[in-house]
């Protein structure tokens, strides 16, 4: 045996004895930078719950960190008895129960005919809505459209204009073109018709994906305060996210009425922390139910062999 190779072997076994290997440190790194991001992004609904069960000499004392100091729930009693926020809460949950299944429902439509390899003009169909992703009419135009319609201080003006997303069309279309010509083929020789095979077939097997979407304009409607600042002003159609934006920038003397004094400002401060909490706590419960699509419904589509 050469020499060339009998160095080569003692290079190779001194390897296997002292192997070099990163993958701990890689693992150790990315642990440590998931953990502070996780504590990072979950401090502040940590503190914001802390300082709404806390008494409001602790929150103006700064003794409030991460747990409640004086517990009490005097903040929670002062919110809940507000008539406003019932009704509030009400066209919140009537925009987000109504606008997701609606706005599913559309896209799920409009997204099968654009995957579809027959449609004979799913690819200019495909540039137009594309094209409303990076320009659009503008703010004006949008109003002056929104009371053409008569859609001014109306429940619809919060689920129509929106009915439709061009990103939300792109995943669902992608979910659909996922899915295998053979059985459309094999439903269509049973004898299915493309409504049967749209509704038996297709839908049923991007459940996830429409879970997930179903997600996204959930949270979406239920965190919208623009819309309805801009195109609604009666009160009583107003969701709960501009109840909250008014409670965190006029203040809320409608719900201090009670309350007279030096104490008036600190319970001010500690109803903002409380109106936040009741204002998320609902959509934040609903993600769990839907957790288990979530992985699942991102990744569908997103590879095709």
């Amino acid at each position: 045996m050469s020499k060339i190779a009998q160095l080569g072997k003692k290079d190779l076994k001194s390897k296997d004895k002292n192997p070099i290997n990163f993958d701990w440190l890689f693992y150790t790194l990315v642990t440590i930078f998931l953990v502070v991001a996780f504590f990072v992004t979950l401090y502040p609904f940590i503190y914001i719950s802390a300082v709404s069960l806390s008494g409001y000499w602790a929150v103006q004392r700064g003794d409030v960190f991460l747990w409640p100091v004086d517990f009490t729930l005097e903040g929670y009693s002062v919110v809940l008895r507000q008539a406003g926020l019932l009704r509030a809460y009400y066209n919140t949950l009537w925009y987000t129960i109504v606008g997701t299944t609606l706005s599913v429902i559309a896209t799920a439509i409009a997204a099968y005919p654009l995957s579809r390899k027959e449609f004979v003009i799913r690819r200019p169909l495909n540039f137009f809505i594309a094209f409303t992703m990076f320009f659009s009419g503008g703010m004006i135009p949008g109003y002056l459209n929104i009371v053409r319609l008569g859609l001014l201080n109306s429940r619809w003006v919060m689920i129509i204009p929106g009915l439709v997303g061009t990103f939300n069309i792109m995943i669902v279309r992608s979910a659909y073109s996922a899915v295998p010509d053979e059985l459309t083929e094999s439903a269509k020789i049973d004898g299915a018709n493309d409504l049967m095979i749209f509704a038996r077939v297709a839908v049923h097997l991007i459940k996830p994906t429409l879970a997930v979407i179903a997600l996204f304009i959930a949270v979406g409607q239920w965190n919208n305060f623009f819309t309805p600042l801009l195109y609604i002003s009666n009160r009583d159609l107003q969701p709960m996210s501009v109840l909250l934006r008014r409670v965190l920038l006029q203040g809320s003397a409608e719900m201090l009425q009670e309350f007279d004094g030096p104490d008036r400002d600190l319970v001010s401060l500690q109803i903002r922390y409380v109106t936040i909490m009741v204002a998320t706590l609902p959509i934040l419960a609903s993600y769990p139910f839907i957790q288990r699509f979530f992985i699942k419904g991102v990744m569908l589509g997103a590879v095709k062999g």
